[in-house]
């Protein structure tokens, strides 16, 4: 498939408008209309309806796997143009680090994609506790990291993989567990025992866990994973918090999660280190960025 006739589609897709795809590829309005109909006639169905300008279910169902098909393409000019620039990254397997459950469904889609699009490199998955938040990238054991909040750190950069609705996870026996469809405010998680992290646990990541100075209780029990919150929320102990994809990834017997009304919206992110040349690296985060523009809107509902 000719990369410049779906380059065309996209853009047109993306503007709503022809002369705006032209304008924005430095093409002429003509040339922009031969391409759409180009992958029309190769496709053999109708992708664009024209007054107004707008994808069929074809064209969107397209306009998904162009968004990824062209990110990968310019992943790989990039490693092409970089491929003397990183020789110790050459033959390396990719670590991909990962906090609790990660971007949601972004998170194994990202790797799925790499695989079939690097299929020579091998990945491997590592699982980061909530101290390793920025300590995994800067120490080089993973080269890619899904975590939450975005690292305050200038060794890091990161780009946003999804924004969600706040929670809180509690036991059935807690008051609160009777708010779990009405939700609750941050004036009523105030109290609540919410579980320790080690005192060398990144600053950003504790304001978030404890909703800023919202959360003003910790009780005795420490955890630093997802599971370890869990049993002792599932014991009757604990209270944790997470985004609202956390419900899907951890629904425990006995565990009950409560949407925080008037939280801010957090976000997940795909962080990396900054300036780095590895073109695998590359690769992934131009895949996971193209992933997050298609899915992420729907997993953050």
């Amino acid at each position: 498939m000719d990369l410049r006739l779906l380059s065309s589609f996209l853009a047109v897709v993306e503007e709503g408008h022809f002369g705006r795809a032209a304008a924005r590829l430095f093409l002429s309005p003509p040339a922009v209309t031969q391409h759409v109909r180009r992958l029309e006639t190769d496709l053999g169905t109708r992708l664009l309806h024209r007054n107004p300008v707008s994808p069929t279910p074809a064209g969107e169902r397209l306009a998904r796997h162009a968004r990824t098909l062209l990110a990968a393409a310019n992943a790989a000019l990039d490693d092409v143009a970089e491929a003397d620039l990183a020789p110790a990254a050459a033959g390396r397997p990719l670590r991909v680090g990962i906090m609790g459950h990660g971007s949601a469904e972004l998170t194994p889609a990202s790797v799925n994609a790499f695989r079939r699009a690097r299929p020579h490199v091998a990945v491997e998955l590592r699982q980061l506790d909530f101290t390793e938040h920025v300590s995994a990238l800067v120490e080089d054991r993973v080269d890619v990291a899904f975590v939450r909040p975005t690292p305050a750190d200038d060794r890091v950069v990161a780009d946003v993989m999804t924004t969600e609705q706040r929670i809180v996870v509690v036991p059935e026996s807690f008051a609160l567990a009777d708010a779990r469809d009405t939700g609750a405010r941050l004036a009523d998680i105030a109290d609540l025992p919410f579980f320790r992290v080690p005192g060398h646990t990144p600053r950003p990541f504790t304001e978030y866990l404890y909703f800023g100075c919202a959360a003003r209780r910790r009780g005795t029990d420490f955890a630093l994973t997802p599971q370890e919150v869990l049993t002792g929320v599932v014991t009757g102990r604990l209270a944790g918090s997470g985004l609202k994809s956390f419900a899907r990834y951890y629904a425990w017997p006995g565990a009950v999660f409560v949407p925080v009304l008037d939280a801010p919206r957090e976000s997940s992110y795909l962080a990396v280190r900054a300036g780095d040349r590895n073109p695998e690296v590359q690769i992934f985060r131009a895949l996971a960025l193209a992933l997050a523009k298609e899915l992420g809107p729907r997993i953050s509902e």
